[in-house]
């Protein structure tokens, strides 16, 4: 049979789990619970907003868009850079294997700060200039992108397995880390691969 003092600890412990079970709603909004991964999002959308009407076979002097956006669910502020990078068949791509960017220089970048569970997006406005076509080899001199001239003086060669002169306009996402008072690549990495064309090629 129980003593008076063990009822005293059983009614003590009840109401303790009681207090608590009450007050876990306001817990929550001052203690911050383990949660789901945190991570970083990069996408690119068509010019009417959905991801299979992004450019493809394009042409010099003629104006593209595309939507760009960055989504911070870090569970904190953050301050991201996305590089824009333009590259040819034979340039280099990012390793998803060893998590490293692409060696080439940024062309372009844009600078985003948000804040937890915000999201980013703009509509970049691309075409391409000084374009030439010679001895089955493409050359792009320049790409403007929102206005700004950038200098790239890509060539490529005829692509006869996808039949096209393929080039790739990428974006990688780069995250400031404070502690190294330095932005690291994020390893969040989109492309936009089209075909430069010319009369003859359409």
């Amino acid at each position: 049979m129980l003593k008076l003092k063990h009822y005293k600890a059983i009614f003590a412990i009840t109401g303790l789990v009681g207090i608590l079970l009450f007050a876990s709603p306001t817990l929550s909004l001052v203690l911050h619970l383990p949660g789901g991964e945190k991570f970083s999002e990069l996408w690119i959308l068509g010019p009417t907003h959905v991801a299979g009407d992004v450019p493809f076979n394009v042409r010099a002097n003629e104006t593209y868009t595309i939507y760009l956006g960055v989504g911070n669910y870090m569970e904190s502020s953050a301050y991201y850079i996305v590089e824009v990078k333009f590259r040819n068949q034979t340039d280099p791509f990012p390793d998803p294997l060893s998590k490293t960017p692409n060696t080439l220089n940024p062309i372009f970048e844009y600078r985003v700060f948000l804040g937890d569970n915000d999201v980013w997006e703009r509509e970049i406005a691309f075409s391409f200039e000084n374009v030439s076509f010679k001895n089955n080899t493409s050359t792009i001199s320049s790409i403007v992108i929102d206005g700004h001239a950038l200098h790239v003086d890509k060539d490529v060669a005829w692509d006869q397995t996808n039949n096209g002169f393929n080039y790739e306009l990428f974006f990688e996402l780069w995250l400031y880390n404070a502690p190294a008072s330095s932005f690291q690549y994020n390893d969040r990495v989109v492309g936009l691969q089209f075909n430069m064309t010319d009369n003859k090629t359409l």
